[in-house]
């Protein structure tokens, strides 16, 4: 690798610390390269373990996280989950068809759904399962594939190709954490279960409490469409909440 190189994946490695994110077409503007040099510096840093690659840029990558268990997760701020869990259920309606993702925020709205009646739910999430186990009037659609320990949920081929048969009036994801354009797991093969399940709802609800927002501790990434909504708490600061103003999303606080 020539010196011209180091020394320009040294100052991208430098931007992604200082700046957060950069985009593709900013470094190259930047160093007066072609967007396919910066890819590959992009891939060797990645590489290297120094950046997170993201769509369309690269962040910072400080140290291994390791991912934590859904019991784990389950007490970290359950206040606030149990806030958001109410607000969506609010705009839940009768006769609807929803799909509800993994996590511990959408077992939240689980929860509060065992009042619901005409309702049809789609799930991934054994969690939900549990939930709704005994509430007779919410028609429970389980959707199957490899079941994934930590996060108490089926992934995988199987679960994707069941969801090409329906189609939802809304979705509810959960996520590790969120920025205006996408959200954070842990592998890609929830991302790609994500942005599959978003493709088929009429409406994108993500749940997340303040603690996720603008973080990015994994490598894996799934976009989001525009029109999306944001459901978060109220510990989320102004901080917090203006990238997503900026970027138009939708934003909804519960108290």
């Amino acid at each position: 690798m020539s010196t011209s190189a180091k020394v320009r994946q040294g100052q991208i490695l430098e931007l992604a610390n200082t700046s957060g994110l950069a985009s593709v077409e900013e470094l190259s503007e930047r160093f007066g390269v072609t967007a396919s040099t910066i890819r590959r510096d992009l891939s060797r840093l990645t590489t290297e373990g120094k950046i997170a690659r993201t769509y369309g840029g690269a962040m910072p990558l400080t140290s291994p996280v390791i991912e934590s268990t859904f019991r784990q997760r389950n007490m970290e701020n359950a206040a606030g989950k149990s806030a958001i869990g109410r607000k969506a259920r609010s705009l839940v309606t009768e006769g609807q068809t929803i799909l509800l993702d993994s996590g511990s925020t959408v077992a939240a709205l689980a929860h509060e759904l065992r009042d619901a009646t005409e309702l049809t739910v789609a799930t991934t999430s054994l969690v939900v399962v549990e939930e709704l186990i005994e509430v007779e009037q919410v028609h429970v659609e389980c959707i199957g594939g490899t079941l994934r320990h930590r996060s108490a949920a089926f992934v995988g081929p199987l679960a994707e190709y069941g969801l090409e048969r329906m189609s939802f009036d809304a979705v509810f994801l959960g996520a590790d954490a969120v920025t205006p354009e996408a959200i954070c797991e842990a592998d890609l093969v929830q991302t790609r279960l994500k942005e599959k399940m978003s493709s088929r709802a009429a409406r994108v609800f993500v749940l997340a409490d303040h603690s996720k927002l603008n973080q990015h501790p994994f490598h894996a990434w799934a976009k989001l469409p525009d029109g999306w909504t944001l459901i978060t708490d109220a510990q989320a600061t102004c901080d917090q909440l203006k990238p997503f103003q900026d970027a138009k999303v939708n934003i909804m606080v519960a108290d």
